[in-house]
């Protein structure tokens, strides 16, 4: 049985970690980011990796950075894994810490690379209204979502999914491909194979795209806040009052109208 650090933060990666551990492996280490302060009264708060791995009681690390971080990168040569895992750590990891485990390390992103590199594939994919999209695993390297694909796993976007139901069906998917990928890796008959270069990027959203334009069409209206629910909520303002819009329908008929269902608030 191979032994695991795993590195990541949110609930998407905790999901993961939990189908690690479920399934048996030896997590030698768990490294997620710093506590934050958060909500209103600024209460500092655990990642979701964090709660599990104190749960189980496995060895958790919380460094400011890892680039640099020399005490660290020993720590992690001391550990010894015999592979890296990472979902949605939050950090490229340098070289140093690529080339200490055996069998490299691998990550699990949610989009069918080469599209969507970066931080906010899932958001993107339903921002473009786009009817397919997945998760991957790969080998990685020294730069951002570049590295070999291992596996592959389409699902269809519906309709009116938001990214917070695409999140939660993709971290469930995205567990289980990891769970294989680790598997095939350990027999040594795990795929691999260079990703193509007609990439795109899926970056941080701003606050900015939150506004809604109503002279764009009901289509992008509709992925705006479809790909906004539940990160911030899509706006607009209105008799001066700045409502949010969580659901929309679009209304089929020669206008094209938008008619929000119930779901939306003023603020």
């Amino acid at each position: 049985m191979l032994n695991i650090l795993f590195m990541g933060t949110p609930d998407f990666a905790e999901a993961s970690l939990e189908k690690l551990y479920n399934e048996g492996f030896n997590i030698v280490s768990v490294v997620t980011n710093p506590d934050k302060q958060k909500n209103r009264g600024m209460k500092l708060t655990e990642s979701e990796v964090k709660v599990f791995a104190k749960e189980k009681n496995l060895k958790i690390f919380q460094p400011e950075k890892v680039k640099g971080n020399t005490e660290f990168i020993e720590t992690i040569k001391e550990i010894s894994p015999d592979l890296i895992c990472v979902v949605a750590y939050g950090k490229i990891l340098p070289k140093e810490i690529l080339d200490i485990p055996k069998f490299g390390c691998i990550n699990l992103h949610a989009s069918l690379l080469p599209k969507y590199r970066g931080a906010a594939p899932i958001q993107w994919a339903i921002l473009n209204g786009d009817k397919v999209t997945g998760n991957s695993t790969m080998y990685m390297n020294e730069k951002m979502d570049e590295g070999d694909i291992i596996f592959q796993e389409e699902t269809e976007i519906g309709e009116y999914e938001t990214t917070g139901e695409l999140w939660d069906r993709l971290k469930i998917s995205g567990a289980e491909l990891l769970v294989k990928t680790v598997k095939e890796i350990e027999k040594g008959t795990a795929p691999r194979r260079e990703q193509g270069k007609d990439f795109t990027i899926a970056p941080m959203l701003n606050k900015e795209i939150a506004k809604i334009d109503f002279s764009e069409s009901a289509a992008s209206i509709k992925n705006k806040v479809c790909g906004l629910n539940p990160i911030m909520g899509a706006y607009a303002i209105l008799n001066d009052k700045k409502i949010k819009f969580w659901k929309v329908q679009i209304i089929e008929d020669n206008s094209e109208n938008i008619v929000p269902r119930r779901s939306y608030s003023s603020k």
